[in-house]
């Protein structure tokens, strides 16, 4: 989720919790939580809606053209299996990790840990309680990452937020140990510039390479000084994470003066994110190559030196990209799937009035070879089923389904609800599944719906931001020979050579 041009981004309210110092996280499963949640790393309150626009929705439901309030619906190759609420850790739900049978869901105010060796019936095994939005989320190994971009009052899990300006201010990665599925245990954590929005593994026998994505600095924060070009690079040790630290910010976009070379946004691009940074990054690491979603850039690079990445070809789309968001290759590494999160996950973009190229998925044809390749735009995708004018709802985070000769990918929409389709042929993609919920509300804009949406070991798996963590089953043979690939580990943004 993005929050852009809002005070709430890195300007928080103090919160109500006491800080304390150390690097102590509270298990909520193992006795009396010593942190509450902050509610200055959550979004804006709801929103009303117009009197109009309330009727709309009220209107549209009643005639079926959209799902009642909260009522399921999807399409007949999918079945939803499971449903767990959120319980200790209440804040918005975030992104999905796995490992083995286990799934890690990130959580505003901490993280979650399953065990989903039956996908009918979830357990929860682990909650952790470590506010810091948004809490994204990965693993390798024993170890778990988790990003903090919310301004700080100091590393430990029981902070509570502090203005940016102040320079005593903590931003960055946490590190836990998670060799002990239900006790989690918090080992190192490390600053970096502007905080850490999104990360991304690049893996290796003995380090973990970390890049860092984060943006929007300011004159006025000590520590997210502009410009903000590029990525801060971490390198952890497996057997000593404790001394992991920032290795490298290798400048992805230079340029002349105080905003590097990136894509200038508005007035030169009117309703274009000016660029300030990366979203989210993927990761090829069987093809050394990464895809960069850098705010009002696409980018291209090479990751042969992981602490030294280098950017091959570098696009803008500045008719119908706002927010360069996440991306996604093919299996082949001949195609990139960006998305462009219009409306910062926080608004009603899925409908007749925004139309089926903005707030889109943006297919790109890789050509050429080595550093003379291209990013060739092929088409937009979105899903078509018009949502209410009460519900989020934008192209967002989204996996590969593995299946040999084929381009499959299912995707997370927030309130839109989780797509399954089909991109084999770039220039006419088309929806193959879904599933959804309908409005969280007929009055207000609500923030909701699935957050990360990826396929894992024969099932999909959604987090949802308010209605908790989701299992669904897919029975289509364009997609069953997918469930013939098993992983012990998927981190989404570390893609994995799934046939090798």
């Amino acid at each position: 989720m993005t929050l852009l041009n809002n005070p709430r981004t890195r300007h928080r309210r103090l919160g109500v919790a006491a800080a304390a110092a150390g690097l102590l996280a509270a298990l909520l499963t193992a006795g009396p939580a010593v942190a509450t949640p902050d509610p200055g790393d959550s979004p804006a309150a709801q929103e009303k809606v117009s009197k109009s626009d309330a009727a709309d929705v009220k209107a549209a439901i009643a005639d079926g053209e959209i799902p009642g309030r909260d009522e399921i619906v999807h399409s007949d190759n999918i079945e939803h299996l499971a449903n767990v609420p959120k319980e200790a850790v209440t804040g918005l739900n975030s992104d999905l990790a796995f490992q083995g049978k286990y799934a890690y869901a990130g959580n505003y105010d901490g993280f979650r840990i399953f065990d989903i060796s039956n996908p009918k019936a979830p357990k929860s095994v682990a909650q952790v309680l470590c506010p810091g939005s948004q809490n994204d989320v990965s693993v390798s190994g024993d170890l778990l990452f988790l990003s903090t971009d919310s301004s700080r009052s100091d590393n430990s899990c029981t902070s509570t937020s502090q203005p940016a300006t102040e320079k005593s201010s903590w931003e960055g990665m946490k590190i836990f140990d998670i060799s002990d599925k239900t006790n989690p245990r918090y080992v190192a954590a490390v600053e970096t510039a502007c905080g850490s929005h999104t990360h991304t593994l690049v893996p290796e026998r003995k380090n973990v390479y970390v890049y860092v994505s984060s943006y929007s600095p300011s004159a006025t924060f000590p520590d997210c000084q502009p410009p903000h070009d590029g990525i801060s690079v971490i390198k952890v040790p497996r057997n000593a994470p404790e001394k992991a630290a920032v290795v490298g910010f290798p400048v992805l976009f230079p340029g002349e003066g105080p905003d590097g070379g990136g894509n200038p946004g508005g007035p030169t691009n009117p309703g274009v994110s000016k660029t300030t940074g990366c979203h989210d990054i993927t990761v090829l690491p069987s093809k050394d190559l990464a895809a960069g979603a850098c705010m009002g850039d696409g980018i291209l690079f090479s990751i042969e030196d992981p602490e030294h990445p280098k950017v091959i070809d570098q696009v803008q789309d500045n008719v119908n990209f706002a927010f360069w968001h996440s991306a996604t290759f093919n299996q082949k590494a001949n195609k990139v799937v960006f998305t462009d999160e219009l409306g910062g996950g926080v608004a009603p973009t899925c409908n007749a009035e925004i139309g089926p190229n903005r707030g889109a998925d943006g297919i790109y044809d890789i050509v050429g070879k080595g550093d003379d390749r291209k990013l060739v735009f092929k088409s937009y995708f979105k899903i078509s089923r018009h949502q209410a004018d009460t519900e989020n709802c934008v192209a967002h985070n989204g996996s590969l389904i593995p299946v040999k000769g084929k381009d499959l990918m299912v995707q997370a929409w927030y309130q839109g609800g989780v797509s399954v389709w089909d991109f084999t042929d770039s220039a006419n993609p088309k929806e193959i599944a879904y599933f959804e919920r309908g409005p969280l509300t007929t009055d207000t804009i609500q923030i909701g719906g699935s957050w990360s949406a990826y396929y894992y070991n024969g099932h999909i798996y959604s987090n949802d931001i308010a209605k908790g963590f989701d299992v669904l089953k897919l029975s289509d043979r364009r997609t069953d020979p997918a469930k013939w690939v098993q992983l012990r580990e998927l981190n989404v943004q570390t893609q994995p050579d799934y046939f090798d």
